[in-house]
């Protein structure tokens, strides 16, 4: 885990200020951590950062002028000039120059005793930051905060997690611990000696009157730039051989070198991809390895000197549900660019598998409870490995877009798209009538104020734990996706009170002041955030010593040019497979196997029963005596209840049974921990959740 973390205050030095540091920074220091710069507003990088991911620039002034200087954090393709550049912007407020470059990166600008912390667009790179010590502390992580000032788990955010984990409305600004704040993607922090200031650095498009739209032909041209770009400046970066790890213990029967190194958690040396058989993950491996114009390389392709890119495949022997994506990835690996390698697994990498050997993240997310099966797969991948996360979020259309059509008045783009739910639902009576309910549902949001919305969705949650089980079909997920806010997969198993709780914070949203997007607009950004928090955990949960993972979806030049697409584009089926064939055609790729863009799912409900039917005892022992049942927000027997009948096949929605899985394991590893992330004299004496227990609650406030 990497993190960086640093504060700004109002004294001259922390060494006056509460007596928590000294003008060298050494009173008090996060553990394991390397100086960036010194006091009065230090700022460490913590963990086991490469050398080339940390960069700092500074720019001469005159004797006695304010101090100015840069440091950036993570992979970025910006030269020294580029980089110098961009803090001379920053110097005269302009923000945005800090988040235009390629890579996925955090920038921390000091103009004297200013200090500005960048986010990105995507939430993948969040800042947190914490009222401490007459100042402020900021961090990429939230941990490290909850430390410094012993904070407590704040339950509401909790609940509003697991009832609302798509609705920032019902999350705010909070983190799962009290005290320690997060800021909004597509915001930086301003400190000013200790004074704070949240301010967004991308223009918003107004509600009444939509933004001019590129063409298409321009807008998949800017996807396709930015995406080839973002892979280059992963290939350009230096590269990296594993840290010594434990000898080979030589020949064992049935495994290759390569097994072996696997088995002892090393990567492989130079630079690999995910190869699923889906449009995403094969993108980018396909670009990865015949990338045109890399200098130093055989007429100018591939990813090195003779060197050819590892694929890797993951085949799980517990079903037959993912042979033709298996198929396609075996027609892709045909490139002669690409070493293919399939990691074929069984029982042992089923959803729910190792629960309790996993690491404590910085926050739940669904993927701990896939954690090993996904450590099992990127164990054999390289050091510098590319994923395909966020793909989906960022380039298809989210079934609330279709309001934003309607606001435009843009009724025949709906035809499209209608037609494929219905054409999803099979030959059925129910069929004919879902173009006209979809209509219906999608002028209703159009004519439904941001207010309105909430307030309604307010209303409707308190009885969420009353919905009758049962399968949604393609067409009812997107009719329950038309609206303002929706509860999340869990909500049918909280309590009342914390049901009510979080329909309060929504009631307080309503009235609150703010700017309101379109509503497409606004629920599909809230949809990326999520899932880029949870590819964030889940590069925490299944970290391998010396591997980095790649999500190029998820920079912020990609995401700026898919936000460019038009939406009458976005909402027809199958545009990203075509967003990305034509990527791959600007690239010189132009063979695709067939059944190229075919709708795919990493992790099918077939697999995730079976692996819930496999862990039934252990999750069972686990919500025995639950943390979240001494919090309020769930009963115990009624969540056993449920994890046995979803094992015998009852239609409950298993996502939402992975996310209190994945809380419940998360608050047993949090209050199980041993230590803080703070050493020295002036270090906190308690590390965060003081005591190591959840306290029961009567009220959920806070």
């Amino acid at each position: 885990m990497r993190w960086l973390v640093g504060w700004s205050s109002i004294a001259a030095s922390f060494g006056t200020a509460g007596a928590v540091g000294g003008g060298d920074g050494r009173t008090m220091h996060p553990v394991g951590s390397q100086l960036l710069w010194g006091d009065p507003d230090p700022l460490w990088a913590v963990g086991d950062w490469r050398p080339d991911e940390i960069r700092t620039v500074r720019v001469d002034t005159a004797e006695g002028a304010p101090m100015v200087r840069l440091a950036v954090l993570g992979c970025c393709g910006a030269t020294d000039e580029q980089l110098r550049v961009g803090l001379l912007a920053a110097r005269g407020g302009a923000l945005r120059h800090l988040t235009a470059w390629t890579g996925s990166y955090t920038v921390v600008v000091q103009i004297g005793r200013r200090i500005t912390v960048v986010g990105d667009l995507a939430g993948a790179r969040p800042v947190f930051y914490t009222p401490w010590a007459g100042g402020t502390a900021y961090a990429t992580a939230a941990l490290p905060l909850a430390d410094l000032i012993e904070a407590q788990l704040d339950i509401g955010h909790l609940a509003a997690l697991l009832a609302c984990p798509e609705t920032p409305e019902a999350l705010r600004d909070g983190t799962p611990y009290a005290g320690v704040k997060r800021i909004p993607p597509g915001h930086a922090l301003i400190l000013r000696e200790g004074s704070r200031e949240i301010t967004g650095y991308e223009a918003v498009a107004s509600l009444a009157v939509a933004a001019p739209e590129l063409d298409p032909v321009s807008a998949v041209d800017g996807v396709r730039d930015a995406l080839v770009e973002a892979v280059r400046a992963r290939l350009l970066a230096p590269r990296h051989a594993p840290e010594t790890l434990p000898p080979d213990p030589g020949p064992v029967p049935g495994m290759g070198p390569a097994e072996r190194r696997a088995a002892r958690g090393a990567p492989v040396p130079g630079i690999g991809a995910d190869l699923s058989g889906g449009s995403a993950s094969a993108t980018l491996a396909l670009l990865a390895a015949g990338l045109p114009g890399l200098p130093g390389t055989i007429l100018g392709h591939g990813t090195g000197a003779g060197e050819r890119l590892l694929a890797v495949t993951f085949n799980d022997l517990t079903t037959r549900a993912h042979e033709p994506e298996l198929e396609r990835a075996r027609a892709i690996a045909a490139n002669p660019r690409l070493h293919h390698v399939v990691v074929a697994a069984g029982e042992e990498a089923l959803p729910y598998a190792e629960l309790g050997a996993g690491p404590l993240t910085d926050e739940p997310a669904p993927s701990l409870v896939l954690a090993e099966r996904h450590r099992r797969r990127l164990s054999a991948g390289s050091a510098d490995h590319f994923v395909g996360a966020g793909a989906r979020q960022v380039l298809d259309a989210h079934p609330a877009r279709l309001a934003d059509l309607l606001m435009d008045r843009r009724r025949r783009h709906l035809l499209r798209p209608v037609a494929a739910l219905a054409k999803a639902e099979g030959p059925t009576a129910h069929s004919l009538f879902v173009p006209l309910t979809v209509y219906r549902a999608a002028r209703k949001l159009a004519r439904t104020s941001y207010r309105t919305g909430l307030e309604t969705a307010a209303g409707r949650l308190p009885d969420a734990n009353r919905i009758a089980p049962g399968l949604d079909t393609p067409a009812d997920a997107s009719l329950a996706a038309l609206a303002w806010s929706r509860p999340g997969p869990a909500a049918r198993w909280l309590t009342g009170e914390a049901l009510a709780e979080v329909s309060v914070r929504l009631q307080e949203a309503a009235i609150r002041p703010s700017s309101v997007q379109r509503p497409g607009e606004a629920r599909a950004r809230a949809a990326l955030a999520r899932s880029a928090a949870d590819h964030r955990i889940l590069e925490q949960a299944a970290e391998i010593r010396s591997q980095r993972l790649h999500a190029p979806f998820l920079d912020n030049q990609v995401v700026r040019a898919a936000r460019a697409l038009p939406e009458s584009l976005r909402v027809q089926p199958g545009a990203r497979a075509a967003i990305l064939r034509r990527v791959l055609a600007g690239a010189g790729i132009h063979e695709l196997p067939p059944g190229w863009g075919a709708p795919s799912q990493y992790t099918s409900t077939a697999v995730t029963r079976t692996g819930l039917r496999a862990a039934l005892p252990e999750l069972i022992a686990l919500f025995d005596a639950p943390l979240l049942a001494d919090a309020g927000l769930v009963e115990a027997r009624v969540v056993r209840k449920a994890l046995r009948a979803a094992s015998e096949g009852e239609p409950l929605p298993l996502d939402g049974l992975a996310e209190l899985a994945s809380t419940e394991l998360w608050l047993r590893r949090l209050v199980s921990r041993r230590g803080t992330c703070w050493t020295g004299t002036a270090a906190p004496r308690q590390r965060a959740v003081a005591g190591g227990v959840v306290p029961a609650r009567r009220s959920l406030q806070g």
